[in-house]
């Protein structure tokens, strides 16, 4: 079958092409739970799971009335925004989330469910490819109101409870971890062991149980180091060390201690952070960690919407309504790029360098999400899974580090959807050497235009629009519509 151009959001929530993703395997697997249906030429996604058979828009209406949310609302007025969903599946949860304007992170490891992201992401739905292990995750501390983990198969006793320690590291001051499965309600004597086990390891985390029933326990993070600091001399797992950054995260191995809040923090009880949507324009706290003001900020989101608005203008005479909905900012800096799209039904996956200012945390502070990235080596992700990546100076980057220039290209052309679209904002010489190499790719370009001066460059600025054609090798032809 010819991979074909996917079906617009919101439509492909709830439907693709199995052309696009020819393993039907779980539709058999998970018949009985409503993952997913074989219906001949498309996969139909049901919106079902192992733990909400009912549906994950029910299931999501339960924990936020476990959690006493206002008329059942997950977003809890605009306080719960960001979501970290482990072991996603097809990442149904964090589909239904957006409606509420909350937004998932969908993770999950290509393991014996082979494909989830690859599906989750061919639905529209922003997810990761990747997996708790030895490595922390690639997100800052302090990242996520809420951590989900619906039978994920994950062992959180291993290694002295490290992973929930790494869950630990990522929830905000008063954060939840949503935790169903069977030893949660306790069936038999091994569930009821490792029940009594996680308990413990979580009373010694200071987490506490908000609610527990209907096989979901929910814990809260505490709002302080008030309890960190009473517990009992020599007590497991230890704080971290003073000097440990808790944000960073490219190559760093876990280690199963707890990380304490900033003193601030700690004093003022919370993240300080406004509710959604005026999060996404407001200085966070966390801009005092960089150095930024809050003017430097807030020019830096007038800027970029400016920016944006003038690509939509260039795009709009090829882009069809709903056609792009999968965005990679592959150089976010403060997010601003992402939050100039907020009235678009979009989504964008935020890349930050892991060697440059650590900017993501900034990112989530906003209520938008993205991961720590380097690209000199390939994305996480599946072939095919985006609408439009936006490149500014990724390659004057890449050329100061002295990494390949046409790896990048190639590794573009792998995770960019058919007919999707390029923007790269750069040095004119960039533009040039780029264009050389359209043809090979079966790319053209839409635009070439002069962009504003930039205060990184001594050159002016240049912006190429590109599209990636639908070609098909077997019979040697292409086509852009």
């Amino acid at each position: 079958m010819a991979i074909r151009v996917p079906i617009k959001w919101p439509k492909s929530r709830d439907i693709v092409w199995k052309a696009n993703i020819p393993h039907t395997h779980l539709a058999k697997e998970k018949s009985d739970q409503n993952w997913m249906i074989d219906a001949g030429e498309k996969i139909k996604f049901p919106g079902g799971g192992t733990h909400f058979h009912h549906g994950a828009d029910k299931y999501i209406s339960s924990i936020a009335n476990m959690l006493n949310f206002k008329d059942n609302i997950i977003n809890n007025e605009g306080m719960l925004r960001t979501v970290l969903d482990v072991g996603c599946g097809v990442a149904s949860f964090g589909g239904y989330l957006l409606s509420s304007n909350v937004i998932a992170m969908s993770l999950a490891p290509n393991d014996v469910h082979q494909n989830q992201i690859q599906f989750a992401l061919e639905r529209g739905i922003p997810a990761y490819l990747g997996v708790l292990g030895t490595k922390r995750l690639p997100y800052p501390s302090r990242s996520f109101e809420l951590a989900h983990c619906s039978r994920c198969r994950i062992d959180w006793l291993q290694r002295d409870g490290i992973l929930m320690l790494e869950l630990d590291r990522l929830l905000r001051p008063g954060g939840y971890f949503a935790y169903s499965s069977p030893e949660a309600y306790a069936q038999d004597e091994e569930d009821r062991r490792i029940w009594k086990e996680m308990s413990s390891l979580a009373e010694r985390m200071c987490w506490k149980i908000a609610e527990k029933k209907n096989q979901t326990v929910i814990w809260v993070k505490p709002l302080n180091n008030d309890c960190y600091r009473s517990r009992p001399r020599g007590t497991n797992p230890p704080l971290c060390k003073s000097g440990d950054d808790p944000d960073s995260v490219w190559g760093v191995t876990m280690e199963a201690c707890i990380t304490p809040y900033p003193e601030q923090m700690h004093r003022d009880g919370g993240s300080g952070l406004a509710p959604w949507p005026a999060r996404l324009t407001t200085p966070p706290p966390r801009l005092a960690d960089l150095y930024v003001t809050a003017d430097t900020f807030e020019k830096d989101t007038e800027m970029w919407q400016q920016r944006v608005d003038n690509y939509w203008n260039l795009l709009r005479p090829k882009v069809k309504p709903e056609s792009i909905r999968n965005i990679m900012d592959m150089k976010a800096n403060f997010g601003s790029f992402a939050a100039a799209l907020k009235e678009k039904d979009v989504w964008v996956m935020n890349a930050v360098s892991h060697d440059g200012p650590n900017t993501l945390k900034i990112i989530y502070d906003r209520g938008l999400i993205g991961s720590t990235h380097d690209w000199c080596e390939a994305f996480s992700t599946y072939p095919r899974t985006y609408d439009l990546l936006h490149a500014w100076t990724v390659f004057t980057d890449l050329e100061k580090r002295g990494c390949s220039a046409e790896d990048l290209l190639l590794e573009m052309d792998r995770i960019l959807r058919p007919t999707g679209f390029i923007i790269v904002r750069d040095k004119a010489p960039i533009i040039v050497f780029i264009k050389k190499y359209l043809n090979a790719l079966h790319w053209e370009a839409v635009t070439v235009v002069d962009g504003e001066s930039s205060p990184e460059s001594e050159e002016n600025e240049m912006i190429l629009i590109i599209r990636k054609k639908l070609w098909l090798p077997e019979a040697g032809s292409q086509d852009s519509t």
